[in-house]
C-alpha cells in the first residue's frame, strides 16, 4: 500500500507549514505516492529509516544492480532548482555524485555518503575548516552555468532592505555595523562574480564517502564571488579567537584576494542580520555571533 512506503516525519511537516504554507502542505500530502512512484520508476529498494532536514526527505535505497543510493524528494522552487545543474557541473568532484533527476518534481537519485559521520563531528575544529577550504577551493574553481541564480542580484536586493532594517536596529553600535556590511558590498557590487557557489557548505553539510573522505552536499547554488561562501566555515563551532585564523586559511587555500574576500564574508553577516530582522519582532537584538565576526573582520 502507498501509505505504508514511508512515514512522513512530523518536523519535516512542520517546517514544510511554516515555510511553504499551502504548498507545503501539499507536498507532505503528496509524499507517500512520490516516494512509491520513484522507487517503482528507478527500481529502488528502500534499504533504512528514512532521513530529512528543514525541506527534504531522504530515503536510503538500493538499485537494481545492488548499489546503494539515496533518493531526495524535495519541493520544487527557487532554491532547489539549481541543485541537479550544479551537481553536474562538478561531476562528483568535491560533491555527492547526481545518478538521476526528474525535472518537474525536484526529485534526485544521488550516491550514498555516510550520514552517520558529518563533519561536525571530526574532533579538531582548525581541521574541519581545512577541509571545507579544500572543498571549496575545488567546487568555486568550477565556472557557474548559465541560468544560475547571480550573488550580483541577491547583493543589491539585500542593499535595498537595508535603510528600513536600520529602523529596526535598537542598538546603535549594532546599527553601525550593519550599515559598515552594507557599505562593504556596495564596494565590491559591481564585480560579483562569476564562480558556482555551493552558498550552505556548513560542517553538517559534509558528509564522509568510500570514494573521498569529505563531500559536499545540498547545494543552494549562486554564480558569484567565492568570498561569499566563507562565513558557514567561520560561524560554525563558533571560537572567536578563531575568526582571524579562520578567515586567513579559508583565504590561503582558495586564492582569494583578502579584502575582496572580507567585503563579500562581510555582505553574508549582512544577509544573516536582514534575514533574522524578518523572521523576529522590531527591536529584537540581533544574533551575537554575526555580530562579533562582522566587528572582527571589519576591524573594530
Amino acid at each position: 500500500m502507498v501509505g505504508k512506503v514511508i512515514e512522513v516525519p512530523g518536523e519535516l511537516a512542520a517546517s514544510q507549514e511554516k515555510f511553504n504554507g499551502d504548498a507545503g502542505r501539499a507536498f507532505v500530502a503528496d509524499l507517500p505516492r512520490r516516494a512509491e512512484e520513484f522507487l517503482g520508476r528507478w527500481g529502488l529498494r528502500v534499504d533504512g529509516p528514512a532521513m530529512h532536514g528543514v525541506a527534504a526527505l531522504v530515503l536510503p535505497v538500493v538499485r537494481a544492480d545492488g548499489a546503494p543510493a539515496a533518493l531526495k524528494l524535495q519541493l520544487l522552487d527557487e532554491e532547489s532548482a539549481g541543485e541537479p545543474v550544479a551537481l553536474r557541473a562538478w561531476d562528483g568532484d568535491g560533491a555527492v555524485r547526481l545518478l538521476e533527476h526528474d525535472e518537474p518534481t525536484c526529485t534526485l537519485l544521488l550516491e550514498r555518503l555516510d550520514e552517520s559521520r558529518m563533519l561536525t563531528g571530526l574532533p579538531d575544529a582548525r581541521e574541519a575548516v581545512l577541509v571545507v577550504a579544500g572543498l571549496l577551493a575545488r567546487l568555486t574553481s568550477v565556472p557557474a552555468p548559465a541560468g544560475m541564480r547571480r550573488l550580483g542580484d541577491i547583493g543589491r536586493a539585500m542593499l535595498d532592505q537595508v535603510p528600513r532594517a536600520l529602523g529596526r536596529i535598537p542598538d546603535g553600535r549594532d546599527r553601525r555595523l550593519v550599515a559598515d556590511c552594507a557599505a562593504a558590498v556596495r564596494e565590491v557590487l559591481s564585480e560579483p562574480g562569476d564562480r558556482l557557489l555551493h552558498w550552505d557548505l556548513h560542517y553538517d553539510n559534509v558528509l564522509a564517502a568510500d570514494r573521498a573522505n569529505w563531500l559536499a552536499i545540498d547545494p543552494k547554488p549562486l554564480s558569484g564571488d567565492p568570498g561569499f561562501d566563507l562565513l558557514p566555515a567561520i560561524d560554525n563551532r563558533y571560537d572567536p579567537a578563531e575568526t582571524r585564523w579562520r578567515f586567513d586559511a579559508l583565504t590561503d587555500a582558495l586564492g582569494l584576494d583578502r579584502e575582496r574576500a572580507r567585503a563579500w564574508t562581510l555582505g553574508r553577516v549582512l544577509q544573516n542580520c536582514l534575514w533574522e530582522l524578518e523572521d523576529n519582532a522590531a527591536g529584537c537584538p540581533l544574533a551575537d555571533v554575526q555580530l562579533e565576526i562582522g566587528r572582527a573582520l571589519r576591524g573594530g
